[in-house]
């Protein structure tokens, strides 16, 4: 946490998240995962917790879905689908390790009177994994998950457009893992992740794109949430935090390395909501 500085709540947030009781490593389907490399129980509910009451004390409202039993990727919230207003769009897994999620995301969403509108039936599609938006458009990520022609008929049913970024790094298998849209000027991302014209698409639609290095790209840093003038994630260097200081910014870390050894971070255990009210 920088110093000199105070935490500023928000009353205008909402986000979703699923407590990891069944969360584990049971197959390998990103090169974060690796089934010898098993998760601590113990720790991962411990910085779980962490992060719930962290987002709470900045006066995020957190809602639980339950983990379905055999989903235990269900933790990354991000993934579900994408919400606008009172509309929820599921999303389609690549994996069919992750489809059994599908169902219990349609009907938790149902159950607390959202419209469900199955926009990319039929094809590849991480929700909010990999659709993110910035200003008056969304930002798609594709190649490794989700599909191009997802995030378009996605983005035609919400009436936004979508600029396309191929990801190029397998590490950085969705977008957030290496895209942080951070305000409507603002942007983190890892270029190494894009490829050339991903790289110009950002230069070109982003006002100021804020490359951050391999040490924060492998920490996550890219993969965090923005509440007021706080950006909580998992881990940012020095020189990282001096650069989001310089624009007014505060960081709060919050450790997750029970879930980066599934190739997931703060957001990725986060899918935002709509605004309470709106």
């Amino acid at each position: 946490m920088t110093a000199g500085k105070s935490i500023q709540a928000s009353s205008s947030l909402r986000v979703l998240m699923c407590a990891p009781w069944h969360y584990a490593i049971r197959y390998e389907i990103n090169p974060w995962m690796k089934i010898q490399n098993s998760i601590y129980p113990p720790a991962a509910l411990a910085q779980w917790e962490n992060l719930r009451g962290t987002l709470t004390r900045l006066g995020v409202e957190v809602w639980l879905v339950p983990q379905k039993k055999g989903c235990p990727d269900m933790v990354f919230t991000a993934n579900a689908g994408v919400v606008q207003g009172r509309t929820f769009i599921p999303s389609h897994f690549r994996y069919a390790q992750r489809r059994g999620e599908e169902s219990a995301f349609i009907r938790f969403f149902r159950r607390n009177g959202y419209q469900i509108q199955d926009a990319a039936r039929g094809l590849f599609f991480e929700g909010e994994g990999d659709l993110l938006p910035h200003r008056d458009m969304f930002f798609g990520g594709f190649r490794f998950r989700s599909e191009m022609r997802a995030h378009e008929r996605v983005a035609d049913a919400l009436g936004k457009r979508v600029v396309p970024l191929e990801l190029a790094h397998p590490r950085f298998y969705h977008l957030d893992t290496c895209f942080f849209p951070l305000d409507e000027d603002t942007v983190l991302y890892y270029p190494q992740a894009f490829d050339r014209h991903g790289r110009k698409a950002i230069e070109r639609f982003v006002k100021k794109p804020m490359a951050v290095s391999r040490e924060d790209a492998y920490a996550f840093a890219c993969n965090g949430i923005r509440i007021g003038r706080t950006v909580v994630l998992n881990r940012a260097s020095r020189g990282l935090k001096r650069r989001l200081d310089g624009i007014g910014y505060l960081v709060v870390e919050t450790p997750t390395s029970e879930f980066m050894k599934a190739g997931g971070s703060v957001k990725c255990l986060l899918l935002k909501l709509p605004a309470k009210g709106k």
